[in-house]
């Protein structure tokens, strides 16, 4: 079982005066930082704001603690270290992807996107089209939001060279199998591209074992800095045309960070990994096992929730009414504007939000009131039994 009270030990957010008596709600679009990235950001500011690489003992910690975080990243991910790279966002990491790509595909050939996806996962994909490149859409249900498999088999031949998808919406929450999924694809001649943004909050995976070529997600969402992570494997990272400067077209982890990346935040996100191993020791498990550990928690307490919410007049929930095959990210859609009803909720405590989340395509496709959007209950594993109470009560005084 999770210790957590010594998970939350570890977060300063929660002993912090001015956040007393609140309880934190809208972690799907952004995490409270770790003790172990703040410690290591400000020790970087304070000691190490420096051009890294050069010959002086500043510099080069500075590029250490760089270095540091790309291969402990790696080795929690099970990718090689140079498979790793960062960028500003994911958002901005997609982009540059999508334009190696560009370069990459020729008219007449095909992707796969889904209409499930945040914006950054679809939009910058969907633009290929102005080159000639077809766009087909792997289309949800509309009452459930689900993808299924059986329609992916219809959309593959031998002309599909990408397939992109969520390992779980922002706004669904239903967890996609990307094994399965990637084996499809591979077999059909496909690369695959995950984007993981809404998925690794509840647990890093390990991308390695479920194969995808490529796997995204944003360190300010697992409890780390404002960043984009990138995992790109080496089979296509060497295949795709370079987009950082030529002559660091040799270095993989280089070949798609066309600006330059913030120092500091690179060398922080070894934090995450410093957190992961401390939660590890103390459970007595590796840090790449603690993934089970706190999706364990997480649905213990999602169950609740959910039980609270989808019978309820009113309110449709969104996605599936099981723990077990969704994460802790609850879209409500209500006969109001959940905009509306957040600022509510705030004022019984509860820290949440309202809107669409850049979601439109996946709530438009459930036809879901745009005017009205939908109200977010997002949580992850720091989160009390005693603030999913809250939140149902809130619920209750508010609905």
């Amino acid at each position: 079982m999770l210790d957590i009270d010594f998970v939350r030990s570890n977060f300063p957010a929660f002993s912090e005066p001015s956040l007393q008596g609140q309880a934190f709600f809208e972690n799907a679009g952004g995490s409270f930082a770790c003790g172990q990235v703040i410690d290591r950001l400000t020790r970087f500011y304070r000691t190490r704001k420096v051009q890294p690489y050069a010959p002086y003992e500043a510099s080069q910690l500075g590029g250490d603690e760089m270095d540091e975080a790309r291969s402990r990243l790696a080795a929690l991910l099970g990718v090689e270290t140079d498979e790793v790279s960062f960028g500003p966002s994911t958002t901005q990491n997609t982009y540059v992807l999508a334009q190696a790509f560009r370069q990459y595909l020729q008219p007449g050939e095909a992707i796969i996107v889904t209409n499930q996806d945040h914006e950054a996962n679809t939009g910058p994909w969907r633009h290929l089209v102005n080159k000639g490149i077809e766009v087909r859409e792997w289309k949800v249900n509309r009452d459930t939001g689900h993808l299924d498999i059986a329609d992916l088999e219809n959309l593959l031949d031998d002309s599909v060279r990408l397939v992109c998808f969520p390992h779980c919406s922002n706004v669904v929450g239903e967890i996609n199998p990307v094994l399965e999924i990637t084996a499809l694809c591979h077999a059909a001649g496909a690369f695959v591209c995950v984007d993981g943004v809404s998925y690794a909050p509840h647990g890093f995976v390990n991308v390695g074992d479920l194969g995808p070529d490529v796997y995204l997600f944003s360190s300010y969402k697992t409890y780390g800095p404002h960043q984009g992570i990138m995992v790109i494997r080496r089979t296509l990272g060497q295949i795709l045309p370079n987009q950082g400067h030529y002559f660091n077209a040799g270095a993989l982890y280089k070949r798609f960070t066309p600006a330059g990346p913030d120092h500091a935040q690179i060398a922080a996100c070894a934090g995450m990994v410093d957190y992961m191993e401390a939660l590890g020791a103390h459970h007595g498990v590796s840090a790449r096992d603690m993934h089970d550990v706190m999706r364990d928690h997480e649905v213990a307490l999602l169950q609740p929730l959910l039980d609270a919410v989808k019978d309820r007049n009113s309110v449709r929930l969104i996605g599936p009414s099981e723990a077990s095959s969704r994460a802790p990210t609850v879209a409500l859609a209500l006969n109001r504007p959940g905009e509306e009803v957040a600022a509510e909720m705030a004022q019984h405590g509860i820290m949440c939000g309202g809107g669409d989340f850049y979601a439109v395509r996946a709530l438009e496709a459930m036809g879901v009131d745009m005017d009205k959007g939908v109200l977010r209950l997002s949580f992850v594993h720091y989160t009390t039994e005693a603030e999913v109470t809250k939140v149902i009560e809130a619920l209750d005084a508010v609905l």
